[in-house]
């Protein structure tokens, strides 16, 4: 990051506490593991039937939370809103195509400058989906802005998701493996002449996308994505080898930085379709391809923990493992999912209502621990987190600025184990544009009776009704009991203070 830039960054921020807190002297690693689309159900901490013995190392070493929400149902969003500590609904944050241009403003402060302030190494490894570059890219040259112009030193990561193109790899901004003999295209709006497609080759594909959703467009590796692609053979990834790549990007920048303070951002792949796993995990689980990339992703977190004792590096790195959303099964692509979950009765969000796409519970409550071996004491917390807290936390942590306008609130104490009676009061979360609102043991989703209630083709209720609904979701955490004509003024209460919050602010955002 250049001087400038950190100036700028600087002015637009204020300390998060009143000095620098005596623990801040330790300066401790911080990673943030994120999965893709896994469900409290998916781990079997949290109760499910899936034996994930790595996701649950964690939770055993760490302190697991109960009520751990994501600000968004969808990814792009929910990444947002971690990054950045903004609400994503303020910025209209909705899912991005491949080629969308960087969605977080290279003048305002993230987590990762945050930390890159106070002298950390910082990295973001795998998923992105955040944009990349100015829009209609050459993906041929340095794509800017990026990682490395919100903080980032380093990033290895894929533009968007593994059903979308590019299907390349980028490392601080250069395509890997690019070939100046064999540019790259990519368009979202028509295919390029004579290159095959799902549609059209189906001949060719080892998966098949689901009817009418949408992924039989290019082909790479044998699996049709979203949008089309032309050239970059050379460069093209494989997505059986996608967990293995990622992963040693991640030990290198550990290993080189372990002299240092570092901030990781490891954003895993799985399980997001294309569910494509490694022959190692491959009808591993029983559950078909999206059990198998669940093995793999929790045996990355095992190398990932096997490598922090290695380095001695396990005591002085503080762990958050979560998701950016809740699960689906049924995503684009015909693998099986919704059949073998109804064959061995397994439920990927668990207990909780809905899933992906959902105002519901089971869209933004997701799993969500913190590992720091000795100073965070390994238990159980019910105290509702957010994502979006982690950066101001974080900060007040590390003695680092947060922006002077943001939602971000401070809950070290709470994510530290010290304080497990008061987490977040009130906060909104989104799914594709229309908001819950959460306090307390209460939830308050407003009506939507012209929207369908099912998430597009996946079979998921999002939270559309004709009337507003108003749970108590510690008496009845699966939301089967609409209170709002039985609580007409608690009702009123939730909506009074949810129309208060999303319209203040709303024009400094």
């Amino acid at each position: 990051m250049k001087q400038p830039q950190l100036i700028a960054l600087a002015a637009a921020s204020v300390l998060a506490g009143a000095g620098v807190p005596a623990v801040a002297q330790e300066k401790p690693n911080v990673i943030i593991v994120i999965a893709d689309d896994l469900g409290c159900g998916d781990v079997s901490a949290y109760g499910g039937s899936l034996k994930t013995p790595n996701f649950d190392r964690l939770a055993r070493e760490g302190l697991r939370f109960t009520r751990g929400y994501a600000a968004s149902a969808t990814s792009s969003p929910s990444r947002y809103g971690l990054l950045t500590g903004v609400y994503p609904w303020r910025k209209n944050v909705n899912i991005l195509p491949g080629d969308s241009p960087l969605i977080i403003p290279t003048d305002k402060p993230t987590m990762a400058t945050m930390f890159w302030e106070r002298g950390y190494a910082t990295c973001a490894i795998g998923k992105w989906h955040l944009g990349l570059g100015r829009g209609n890219s050459d993906w041929n040259k340095k794509i800017s802005p990026g990682p490395s112009e919100i903080g980032f030193d380093h990033s290895f990561i894929m533009a968007a998701t593994n059903d979308r193109v590019p299907c390349v790899y980028f490392s601080n901004g250069y395509v890997v493996n690019r070939d100046p003999a064999d540019p790259i295209f990519v368009s979202y709006r028509k295919n390029f002449p004579g290159e095959p497609t799902g549609r059209t080759h189906p001949h060719l594909l080892k998966q098949q996308p689901a009817p009418n959703h949408g992924h039989a467009d290019a082909v790479v590796n044998g699996v049709s994505r979203i949008g089309f692609m032309k050239g970059g053979e050379k460069a093209r990834w494989v997505d059986e080898e996608m967990a293995n790549v990622f992963a040693r990007e991640a030990h290198d920048f550990i290993r080189k930085n372990k002299d240092r303070p570092f901030f990781m951002y490891y954003a895993l792949h799985q399980p997001h379709v294309p569910r494509v796993p490694n022959p190692k995990f491959a009808g591993k689980s029983g559950l078909g391809p999206r059990g198998d990339v669940i093995l793999e992703a929790d045996a990355q977190v095992g190398e990932l923990l096997d490598l922090l004792k290695a380095e001695n590096l396990d005591r002085k790195t503080l762990i958050v493992f979560t998701s950016d959303n809740g699960p689906v099964l049924n995503d684009g692509y015909a693998d099986g999912a919704e059949e073998f979950a109804t064959e061995k009765k397994y439920r990927p969000a668990g207990t909780l209502r809905g899933g992906k796409y959902s105002l519901f519970e089971g869209g933004t409550r997701v799993p969500f621990v913190v590992r720091w071996q000795g100073r965070v004491k390994p238990g159980v917390s019910d105290v509702p987190v957010s994502q979006l807290d982690l950066f101001a936390s974080f900060a007040d942590l590390v003695g680092g600025n947060v922006p002077r306008d943001t939602d971000s609130e401070i809950h070290t104490d709470v994510f530290l184990g010290k304080n497990k009676k008061a987490g977040r009061k009130n906060f909104v979360v989104e799914a594709t544009g229309r908001l819950a609102y959460r306090e307390g043991d209460f939830v308050y989703i407003p009506a939507r009776p012209k929207l369908p209630p099912v998430a597009w083709l996946t079979k998921i209720e999002n939270g559309n009704a004709k009337v507003d609904a108003l749970y108590n979701i510690a008496a009845d955490p699966a939301q089967q009991k609409n209170l709002a004509e039985a609580q007409p003024k608690k009702l009123r209460q939730m909506r009074e203070r949810f129309l208060k919050i999303t319209r203040q602010k709303a024009s400094k955002k």
